[in-house]
């Protein structure tokens, strides 16, 4: 196939051109004089699965021949002659051996680094062994290093890279995947060595940025039939340019650097780099103005003496449309649009984008013409229904279930699929009505049993309940084999229900592949040591993590989304290159926390700079399709972005390009883009919504409440929308359901140690003591706090204020005492056909018959002015006393009515008696009850609220934010 020759065999094909397609040309035109059995000797190794399927596909389209025996880089190993080797060391099973034994370091050493970053380091350093073995860099290498400032980092981390040496310095028998693939490559140079192939053997579509490939390349270019064929190589670059690559520190971001290392290494000129076809670019021009514009930093000054020379702007960027939209959201509708058009003109399109929030944010745009499109990189397993249950499952083994964590898991999917799943729902729900009602924040089987007596539930769904959600916290540590073990049954029974039927949780595509991590776990738990509860659920989740699943659900056979490696093996008629932000494309080089730039070079590992590289050759690649959008949202959440480096430079250089008309191009692609904004601004046009008024309904007076507490004739003062909305639609908050230790729970509390403690000081005053009263503060918030760190912390306030509350608690008994608590009252107010109710904390009967009434506040008290205008509960208590009688009293003359604050101080707070008798105050309240009866009278939202930023149970109800408080009410006769 190939002619005799004494240099090494290379070939290329130019960026823009469609690799797959030009290879296969090629070959069949190479082989078109010979023997059909000719194309069948040759032996064409590619560098993926990918690569390998679109070369299979273009061969079947024909016409028929004899195939080539394809083969991956990593599939060399499994020829007869080279399988001498043992199978490579599973990955999962190095992550588990490195992660115990950076928990011993820790646990000898914890300055070294915190706990938590356990997995992480474990992480970053089985990358390090596996690029050490990649590159062939012995540990010594690192060791050797000449650091003059021996840094507290630096001993650091070579306490770490010191465990690398037993796994990178392994025999044959346990081998790492690196390090297999490195020695298969060595043998297999070795044999050819001694015994070179005769047929043809073309490795093609690798760059060589990885060392075992760059040896393997140069092997092959020096075979007697031996060939490389480089994708997107720049033929446009002059000598001089290539020449400026030598220095890694320098020139790893330029996208052709690692074609100037591989002709370093065999020794050949930027000229002995041959076409493999005589296929052209789209757009010879575009190439041309790209590599300029893509040259290295050092030799920019170029655009100055080459820049004038180019022509035909117009033509090479014709077809390239800048979209600069002011939001991603805006970026993802321009691109769904253009996607859109392209699916009904039959156009193949692909977005190619590292950012998988853009991707996913064009998919949900598509969806709304029903266009689901062919996504490469699918759907992080850990995201997946499968994933997300297992995580939560696993979240049972670390803290204790809570009402949240309950009915997450009951309400998903995969939960009790094993049949009957709409009785379960069912359950489910009254659970957690339930739940929000009554509690507990933390369930247990014998609040679970008191809900099944409530709502009659089935015994066989309460005891499934019972026994797989209750627990099941473990302290301490397991083994990871228990730890799987535990994991897998407990998610297969909560999967399956009360029937015992097999659940859905290995279903499907997610389910498989969920399955398959899980087995991996499982086989090489042994491995994995012992840890907690916590660890494992880490562990769990970065491993789904690290995995992805695609459910192709018919995809669209012409609409795709490619990562940037894609563009180099597909082709399509439209390239919409996305997200061409810096830390995006290219993405920002992830920081090493073992070796900075210049250790690495020093010690020949691959610089930060090398991904960069990579994205950059896959733009050159990409850009030099028929037709290329290029996308960036100029904003991002409530920042200015930075274009990307490589979008920047090309603008640069149009823009100073007068004399060939660049400004205009620009000028023009610019414009080309902001059409299609403009159109996506138009699709999510919608019609201006007039702002709700302020409301203030007129129900009919039958509907209105006839009966009200003391409580809230506050809130009828202050918010009478708030009446409405309770008493006339009968419309009440729902609970809460992650219940908290909030203000009404600790109200709550302290009304209940108080009433207590009272009470036994009245049979005994020798009990009125600090420590008999902090001794049942602490049993009574045992008893009815389940939050320790809330206990401790009312206790502490209860301490703080003891003496206070203690000494004015002896006076009070020196002059009468309590004589009643929680004491209800009732009176029907003529002639309005309205009755007010309440409820008194606290009687006290003074020395002289008089009544004295108290309430407990676990926040503010009110002022005396507060009360004298808005909060009448004590004013309206102690008339109602005075006049109508309370409880097991007859109408008694009130001494005192006070505010007793239980908060961060003890303070005493006094109703204005004096200023406001009982007279006043009932005829104010039948005037106020009076007026709300009225036909005219509208219940106005937010009336008079002490504060603005005061939140009230109904204002989304009131749409409160569309209107403030200068709005004036609009009211509203209602049937």
């Amino acid at each position: 196939m190939f002619e005799p020759g004494t240099k090494p065999r290379v070939f290329a094909v130019p960026p823009g051109v469609d690799f797959p397609k030009a290879l296969v040309s090629g070959l069949r035109q190479r082989s078109a004089h010979l023997p059909p059995e000719a194309l069948a000797r040759v032996q064409l190794v590619v560098n993926t699965r990918r690569m390998a399927r679109r070369i299979r596909d273009l061969f079947d389209q024909g016409p028929a021949c004899l195939l080539p025996r394809l083969s991956l880089v990593t599939d060399l190993g499994e020829s007869a002659e080279l399988a001498k080797l043992p199978p490579a060391v599973p990955p999962l099973r190095r992550r588990l051996e490195l992660t115990q034994l950076i928990a011993k370091l820790l646990d000898e050493q914890p300055d070294l680094a915190a706990r938590s970053s356990l997995f992480d380091l474990a992480d970053s350093l089985a990358a390090l062994i596996d690029e050490m073995q990649g590159e062939g860099v012995a540990p010594a290498a690192i060791r050797e290093l000449d650091v003059s400032d021996m840094s507290g980092h630096w001993a650091r981390a070579q306490a770490f890279i010191e465990i690398a040496d037993r796994f990178i310095a392994a025999d044959d028998d346990a081998l790492d995947v690196q390090a297999r693939q490195r020695r298969v490559v060595e043998n297999l140079i070795e044999h050819w060595q001694d015994a070179p192939p005769r047929h043809p053997v073309i490795l093609a579509g690798s760059t060589g940025s990885r060392g075992t490939t760059l040896m393997l390349m140069q092997a092959v270019a020096r075979l007697p039939q031996g060939a490389l064929i480089l994708p997107g190589y720049d033929f446009d670059q002059p000598d001089h340019v290539w020449s400026g690559l030598d220095d890694a520190l320098l020139s790893e971001d330029h996208p052709q650097f690692r074609f100037r290392k591989l002709m370093r290494e065999l020794d050949l000129a930027p000229s002995e780099i041959l076409r493999w076809t005589d296929d052209k670019p789209p757009s010879p021009a575009r190439n041309r103005l790209v590599s300029l514009a893509l040259r290295p930093a050092p030799v920019t000054d170029a655009w100055m003496t080459e820049g004038p020379l180019l022509t035909d702007l117009d033509e090479a960027m014709s077809n390239v449309t800048l979209v600069e939209a002011q939001s991603p959201r805006a970026e993802a509708l321009a691109i769904a649009l253009r996607l859109r058009q392209a699916a009904e003109t039959g156009q193949t399109a692909a977005l190619i984008t590292p950012d998988r929030m853009l991707t996913r944010q064009v998919s949900a745009a598509l969806d709304r013409w029903n266009i689901l499109p062919d996504d490469s990189a699918g759907l992080p397993l850990q995201l997946s229904p499968p994933g997300r249950f297992l995580r939560h499952v696993a979240a049972l083994f670390v803290s204790r279930l809570d009402g949240e964590a309950l009915l997450t898991l009951l309400k998903h999917p995969l939960c009790h699929g094993g049949g009957d799943r709409g009785a379960h729902l069912l359950h489910t729900r009254d659970l957690e009505l339930d739940l929000r009602h009554n509690g507990p924040p933390f369930p247990d089987p014998d609040s679970l049993a008191a809900f099944a007596t409530r709502k009659d539930v089935p015994e066989d769904w309460l005891a499934w309940l019972s026994a797989h959600f209750c627990g099941q916290v473990v302290q301490g540590e397991l083994p990871l084999t228990d730890w799987v073990q535990r994991l897998r049954r407990l998610a297969e029974a909560i999967s399956a229900g009360s029937t015992g039927e097999p659940g859905p949780l290995w279903d499907k595509n997610a389910g498989q592949k969920a399955l398959s991590v899980i087995t991996a776990l499982e086989d090489e738990a042994s491995h994995g040591g012992p840890m907690t509860a916590r660890d494992f659920a880490d562990l769990l989740g970065a491993l789904l993590a690290g995995e992805e699943v695609r459910d192709r659900d018919a995809p669209h056979p012409s609409i795709m989304i490619w990562g940037t490696l894609e563009a180099r093996v597909q082709g399509a008629d439209l390239l919409i290159l996305g997200g061409l932000n810096e830390g995006s494309w290219p993405e920002s080089a992830s920081p090493d926390p073992w070796l900075n730039r210049q250790m690495r070079d020093k010690a020949g590992l691959l610089l930060p700079e090398r991904r960069i590289g990579l994205s950059a050759h896959d733009f050159q690649q990409a850009i030099g399709a028929p037709e290329v959008w290029l996308t960036r949202a100029t904003r991002s959440e409530d920042a200015e972005t930075v274009p990307s480096r490589w979008l920047n430079r090309l603008t640069n250089l149009l823009q100073g390009l007068p004399g060939q008309g660049g400004p205009d191009v620009l000028a023009a692609m610019r414009g080309r883009g902001q059409q299609w904004l403009d159109w996506s601004k138009q699709l999510e046009d919608a019609p201006p919504i007039p702002a709700a008024a302020r409301p203030s309904p007129r129900p009919p007076v039958k509907a209105r409440p006839r009966q009200l507490s003391v409580t809230e004739i506050k809130r009828l003062i202050r918010d009478p929308y708030a009446i409405y909305a309770k008493h006339v639609l009968q419309l009440k908050p729902l609970d809460p359901l992650v219940q908290a230790p909030d203000a009404l729970l600790r109200g709550i509390v302290i009304h209940e140690i108080l009433e207590h403690f009272v009470k036994d000081s009245v049979l005994d005053g020798a009990l009125l003591t600090r420590e008999n009263f902090l001794k049942r503060a602490e049993a009574l918030l045992v008893e009815n706090v389940a939050w320790p760190t809330a206990r401790k912390l009312w206790l502490a306030r209860l301490e703080r204020i003891a003496d206070a509350f203690l000494a004015a608690e002896a006076d009070r008994h020196a002059d009468g005492g309590p004589v009643a608590f929680e004491v209800k009252m009732k009176a029907r107010l003529d002639p309005l056909d309205f009755t007010i109710v309440g409820r008194a904390d606290r009687i006290d009967l003074n020395s002289r018959g008089a009544l004295r009434i108290y309430d407990y506040k676990t926040g503010q008290p009110p002022t005396r002015k507060q009360q004298a205008k808005f909060d009448k509960q004590l004013l309206i208590e102690a008339a109602l006393a005075e006049q109508y009688g309370i409880d097991g009293f007859d109408p008694m003359p009130v001494a005192e009515a006070v505010f007793i604050g239980m908060g961060g101080t003890y303070k005493e707070v006094a109703a204005p008696l004096d200023e406001e008798p009982a007279d006043k105050v009932l005829a104010e309240l039948r005037q106020l009850i009076s007026a709300y009866l009225e036909p005219d009278q509208g219940f106005s939202s937010r009336r008079m609220l002490h504060r603005d930023s005061d939140v009230g149970d109904y204002d989304h109800l009131a749409r409160f934010g569309e209107w403030d408080r200068t709005a004036m009410p609009r009211p509203e006769d209602l049937t």
